[in-house]
């Protein structure tokens, strides 16, 4: 992270509206909030965030100190022909054969001081809360994407997209790489991040082709576009943060191709979870409240840890028009 992307601490001393990173003192009984916990349980979130990390970095429930196995994706095509049990015996145990790597969660937070003055109606907490919970989100966006990034360093591949130069076949550029991912590793990625900038490309590309192969191909959904390539599912990145002096792209002209599973164990082979630890029964959030006379405090914490479990058959695209 920058250092201009760096939030100042929580010293008590922040003026009202300023999001900051959270406090540890803040975190105590008196000002844990029960309803505004209840209220992230039930939340909804508008940009759907939450769902697009999931996407990404599946959650996978642990306590705050855990032991995972590195992810071997030929456990993916195990099978067995003696699972049969004998009379008086047992079943056959299988076991995760992947090596084991301990690590922990992290915690982390933001909390924002609201001016009473600047308030109206009864909800206004639960709207701040969800302005806390977007950016938690976001920020743990960006670290999916960061470690996605990091890990695929060595096997990025550019293709220039632009009709001027030719007659680009993006679709066929993916699933080349979707092919080599593999060959390499023995299972086909089944997932696919584009980024907005990537797919303005790609329609521009087939956009300006006068042919009907190409058109065809500009008029496909994701729905579509992942039976052409033989995913499971794509999604296009819209989300954006603040950067220097504009709104940038979390994900631009670039498409990750990765597998991954919802709903997974620890160490079922994956390229990278969101290890959580709830903190108030399955939730993952915790809300505090410190109320003063002319001020509140409102903190959301969470605990979690986003890891790249195996960086074989990860795979980058770097898009653009020009040579």
């Amino acid at each position: 992270m920058n250092a201009h992307e760096i939030l100042p601490r929580d010293d008590g001393l922040q003026g009202y509206g300023t999001v900051c990173a959270a406090n540890e003192s803040r975190f105590s009984a008196s000002h844990y909030s029960e309803p505004l916990t209840a209220f992230t349980e039930g939340w909804k979130d508008p940009e759907h965030l939450a769902d697009l990390l999931d996407f990404i970095a599946p959650l996978i429930p642990v306590a705050r100190r855990f032991e995972f196995k590195v992810a071997d994706h030929e456990e993916a095509f195990l099978s067995e022909s003696d699972d049969i049990r004998a009379i008086g015996s047992s079943f056959k145990r299988i076991e995760f054969i992947g090596s084991s790597v301990s690590s922990k969660t992290f915690n982390k937070g933001l909390t924002i001081r609201v001016d009473h003055d600047d308030v109206a109606g009864d909800s206004w907490r639960e709207r701040y809360v969800q302005l806390l919970l977007q950016r938690l989100y976001r920020n743990e966006l960006r670290r999916a994407m960061a470690a996605l990034d990091s890990s695929a360093a060595s096997l990025i591949a550019t293709y220039v997209w632009s009709p001027t130069t030719g007659t680009p076949n993006p679709d066929a550029d993916i699933r080349s790489e979707l092919e080599a991912a593999a060959n390499a590793t023995g299972i086909r990625p089944n997932r696919i991040v584009i980024g907005e900038g990537a797919w303005d490309i790609r329609s521009d590309a087939y956009d300006h082709q006068n042919n009907a192969g190409a058109q065809r191909s500009a008029s496909l959904n994701l729905t579509e576009l992942t039976q052409k390539l033989f995913i499971d599912e794509a999604r296009i990145i819209r989300a954006r943060y603040q950067g220097n002096a504009a709104k940038d792209a979390l994900l631009g002209n670039t498409i990750y191709a990765f597998y991954s599973q919802n709903e997974i164990l620890k160490d079922e082979p994956a390229n990278i979870k969101r290890f959580v630890t709830p903190v108030d029964g399955n939730n993952p959030f915790r809300v505090y409240l410190e109320e003063h006379s002319k001020f509140s405090d409102i903190t959301v914490e969470h605990y979690s840890n986003i890891m790249i479990t195996s960086t074989t058959g990860i795979r980058r695209l770097n898009v653009t028009t020009t040579v």
